[in-house]
């Protein structure tokens, strides 16, 4: 009989700082990092005047950075299992700093999609929250883990809020090319604060009578699993749902006859709102069914984008949608990160969680890609709207059979 399985959950090494005291390190750096990257929206329309693109160039671009952040965050997370979050972490924020930059410098439609797309693509990968999330499940108790992941993702939410008019108000100031290498210069302040955040390298050892699940374990084990593969294909909307919200809704208001200002700070209630929503969700995610959290969450999206669409075009219907839509914006981050801790243990988690999200920035792939197409074609984003709509109700009803539970992992038999 060879030697059972560890159940690989809780936390991999005891931290020497305070729980909270590393998640308001956590959270700040989520506001630094988000911040940037959720205020694109408001450089569309000087990019496109100056250049003289269309929708469809910008439009690209961003997809490629959703669709290659999503395909390195796999990869980010499995180095960051095994060598820690810090140096991943840092790289990470190092090459999206240098894309920012690079990107004021971008003036044909082939080195935009490089640096805006490629570079930043890649630097998300290794620097979005998704790795503070990590590293806080492997560094903060259990108990303290859906609050800790609601704070981190609701201080995302205040780099939205901070960041959209401030991008607005830089790019109306200095321009739109100045403003980037500003925010890129940022990004390299977020380095040292990794070190705060520094989730330990795997460890090579294991508990006497007990093997350490092997990496090629841990994903048949998540891939062969119902429960974490209707999780995944949900996240898909997540992805689709935000990603147009966050790169054309400024454009779709500006475009409806009110002026641009209207759209920064509608967009900016977005983060504002979802600072009390993501802790809502933190705190519901630890006090009933996770699943339910999460079902509820898309169908009211849904909800809310067809009552917006329903109004008349006014200022105040683009801050109700704003403020609702804030409620419910990246609320679906704690129960979905709650649920693969609860199911699968710690010592994979970024791996595990990279590949969820990677199904996530698919759907922001598609959604981009779709939102570019349909707006150059149709002379509007009406489609979109409708097709959000959907994808809403779908994963809605998807999340309901998710069952929360660790899995069974019986004891390995050795070969006779």
């Amino acid at each position: 009989m060879a030697a059972p399985m560890t159940s690989n959950s809780g936390p991999v090494k005891p931290s020497r700082l305070r729980p909270e005291l590393i998640i308001v390190f956590g959270c700040i750096i989520g506001v630094l990092t988000f911040g940037p990257r959720s205020a694109v929206g408001v450089f569309q329309l000087p990019i496109l005047q100056e250049y003289g693109w269309g929708t469809d160039v910008f439009s690209y671009a961003l997809a490629m950075q959703y669709l290659l952040w999503g395909i390195g965050q796999p990869f980010a997370g499995a180095l960051a299992d095994r060598y820690g979050s810090a140096r991943v972490l840092g790289s990470g924020c190092l090459l999206y700093g240098i894309g920012l930059m690079l990107m004021s410098w971008s003036s044909t439609p082939l080195t935009f999609t490089l640096t805006a797309g490629v570079m930043m693509g890649f630097g998300l990968s290794g620097c979005s929250f998704n790795m503070v999330i990590g590293a806080l499940t492997k560094l903060v108790p259990e108990r303290m883990r859906p609050l800790a992941f609601g704070a981190g993702t609701a201080a995302g939410s205040f780099g939205q809020f901070l960041f959209s008019p401030l991008a607005g108000g830089l790019v109306g100031g200095i321009g739109w090319h100045n403003t980037t290498i500003a925010f890129g210069l940022l990004m390299f302040c977020v380095i040292p604060l990794a070190m705060v955040v520094a989730s330990p390298p795997m460890s090579k050892s294991s508990v006497a009578g007990v093997r350490e699940q092997s990496f090629k374990e841990a994903l048949s084990e998540a891939f062969g699993h119902r429960s974490y593969m209707l999780l995944v294909v949900g996240f898909f909307t997540c992805g689709f749902q935000l990603a147009f919200v966050t790169v054309h809704f400024q454009k779709y208001v500006v475009e409806a006859g009110l002026p641009a200002q209207v759209g920064y700070w509608a967009f900016a209630l977005v983060g504002i709102c979802n600072i009390f929503g993501s802790l809502s969700s933190g705190y519901l995610s630890g006090v009933m069914p996770k699943r339910w959290v999460l079902s509820a969450i898309y169908f009211l999206r849904a909800m809310v984008t067809l009552l917006f669409i329903a109004m008349p075009a006014t200022t105040w219907s683009a801050y109700l949608f704003g403020a609702l839509t804030g409620f419910l914006w990246l609320s679906t981050v704690p129960p979905t990160s709650s649920l693969i801790g609860l199911m699968f243990g710690t010592r994979f988690f970024s791996t595990l969680y990279g590949f969820a999200f990677f199904s996530h920035q698919v759907g922001g792939f598609m959604g981009l890609m779709l939102a570019g197409w349909l707006r150059e074609s149709t002379g509007s984003y009406m489609a979109m709207w409708w097709l959000s709509i959907g994808f809403g109700i779908f994963s809605a009803l998807i999340n309901l059979p998710i069952v929360e539970k660790p899995v069974q992992r019986a004891p390995a038999v050795a070969a006779a």
